[in-house]
């Protein structure tokens, strides 16, 4: 049966739209926003309204293309300042964390499935490559619910909690691509080879992401564009060129987007804040996309049969395999909190790149192929729903919530600031009891590095002078030195 480009983007735009309403609703009601994407594409699949949708090879590609978007997005949005003091912290649970996660996780599939579907004859090294597709904790899950949710930690652990989830899928990538060639090849697995590959392979990205990181900043600087809209577009080319040169180097391409996304955020350039605002919009409609595509790709009546087996490993994954895999990383690291360190092994987050691995043996026809897909999907959805939905929740428990104020967003001035100006923006009301002293500006208490720019009445816009004349519900615009200074704004007009 064939379909007209119409009827297909009707279907896709009301697929978007539903999905961005339960984004909506993940919000209100504190469910992952990534959670509802997965339930919106099996709802419209084919044990739902009917979608046939059996292309893994597709799948397979928007998978990629999403996760380079999704990494890139996640470097550019990393301050280098933030991640320096947990650098070394996020890359040992980055490589080290990822293997050990593996293995204890593949010993304990290995265990499970001969308990509960010996008659399947599972072996060690398919329980292996099963545990490798989840070893890694999921960019996306993690940068879109820590984001989301707006939540600020204390000692720098969001900071590296995306450093390991934006860095530890290559580990987890070079595990899955090399156990199914030993499984294809049947044969003894030469562990010096493929560690030196592995290193190899890690060393090309890295060096390659930091080198086309820097030219592209020089680029962008240097080159005049006439569109200034064109610059977003220019920064997009760069994050698909770095993918896609350093796979032919024979590097990974899911570290070297992520260290390239990383050097060119940090790095001053022109219209930087309209690329860092089109990168967190892009990535956003991936994520989208690839949930949607994810949860098309599943048949919900396969996973009946193997549901014991699923949540049992996925609840085996959180209280078992994540902490000690937690435990032995960070056990050099004596001054870490062990409050901290509860808090990361909690952030184990399972997401899109799980599947979207584990569509990898599908691919190349891996014997069990379907059972650790489907496995798979389970232990994302048990992961999202009881790690994802909980992790505010947890924070504050361990007492780990920053609870000093936040800036308020801005809305009713559209207006935005480069990172490079260090300085804090926000807006607040006219109340009566800011004009007990007179009405004029000059009689509001602000500290003196605070200072008011612009002042919104009704739908007119103006920028005051110290005699202007404020009004109840007059809208302000102020800036701040920093966080300390608007703390202060804030103390003195009594604002909480």
């Amino acid at each position: 049966m064939k379909f007209s480009v119409e009827i297909v983007l009707l279907v896709v735009s009301i697929l978007f739209f539903v999905s961005i309403l339960a984004g909506k609703a993940s919000s209100k009601f504190g469910v992952p926003a990534l959670l509802l994407f997965l339930s919106v594409g099996m709802l419209f699949g084919s044990d739902g309204l009917g979608i046939q949708f059996e292309n893994i090879h597709v799948a397979k590609n928007i998978g990629t293309v999403a996760l380079c978007i999704i990494l890139f997005s996640g470097g550019m949005d990393t301050s280098l300042s933030e991640i320096r003091p947990v650098i070394t912290q996020g890359i040992v649970l980055a490589t080290l964390g990822v293997f050990l996660t593996a293995i204890i996780t593949g010993l304990l599939i290995w265990w499970v499935l001969g308990m509960t579907m010996a008659s399947a004859g599972i072996g060690f090294l398919t329980s292996l490559l099963m545990a490798s597709t989840m070893a890694s904790t999921d960019s996306a899950s993690v940068f879109s619910i820590l984001r989301s949710k707006g939540l600020r930690l204390k000692h720098n652990l969001r900071p590296m909690l995306e450093l390991e989830s934006g860095s530890n899928d290559p580990m987890a990538y070079i595990l899955v691509i090399s156990l199914i060639d030993i499984i294809k090849l049947n044969s003894e697995p030469d562990y010096l080879m493929v560690a030196g590959k592995l290193l190899l392979q890690l060393g090309i990205g890295a060096l390659m992401g930091f080198l086309i990181g820097k030219l592209a900043v020089r680029i962008i600087n240097k080159i005049k564009i006439g569109n200034d809209s064109l610059y977003p577009i220019l920064v997009f080319t760069f994050c698909i060129f770095i993918y896609t040169a350093t796979y032919f180097a024979y590097g990974n391409g899911f570290l070297a987007v992520y260290i390239g996304g990383l050097v060119i955020g940090n790095s001053k350039f022109v219209h930087k804040r309209s690329s860092l605002g089109f990168f967190d919009g892009l990535a956003w409609m991936f994520q989208l996309i690839m949930f949607l595509t994810l949860g098309l790709l599943v048949n919900p009546h396969e996973l009946l049969p193997i549901l014991i087996p699923g949540v049992i490993i996925s609840v085996l994954m959180i209280f078992v395999s994540r902490p000690i895999t937690v435990m032995l990383c960070l056990l050099p690291f004596r001054k870490m909190h062990k409050k901290d360190k509860a808090y990361v092994s909690w952030v184990g987050l399972r997401g899109a790149v799980p599947i979207i691995f584990a569509i990898f043996p599908l691919v190349e026809n891996v014997p069990h192929a379907r059972l650790i897909f489907n496995i798979v999907f389970i232990c994302t959805l048990v992961s999202l729903i009881v790690q994802g939905t909980s992790i505010p929740l947890i924070a504050k428990w361990l007492k780990l919530v920053d609870l000093r104020q936040q800036v308020r967003r801005m809305k009713n001035f559209d207006v935005d600031f480069s990172n490079d100006i260090k300085s804090v923006t926000t807006e607040i009301e006219v109340k009566a009891n800011m004009l007990q002293n007179g009405n004029q500006l000059m009689n509001i208490p602000f500290p003196g590095n605070t200072l008011v720019v612009m002042v919104k009445r009704d739908e007119t816009y103006f920028v005051p002078t110290g005699t202007t004349v404020l009004k109840e519900k007059d809208k302000l615009m102020i800036i701040t030195d920093n966080q300390d200074a608007l703390l202060e704004t804030y103390g003195k007009l009594g604002i909480h």
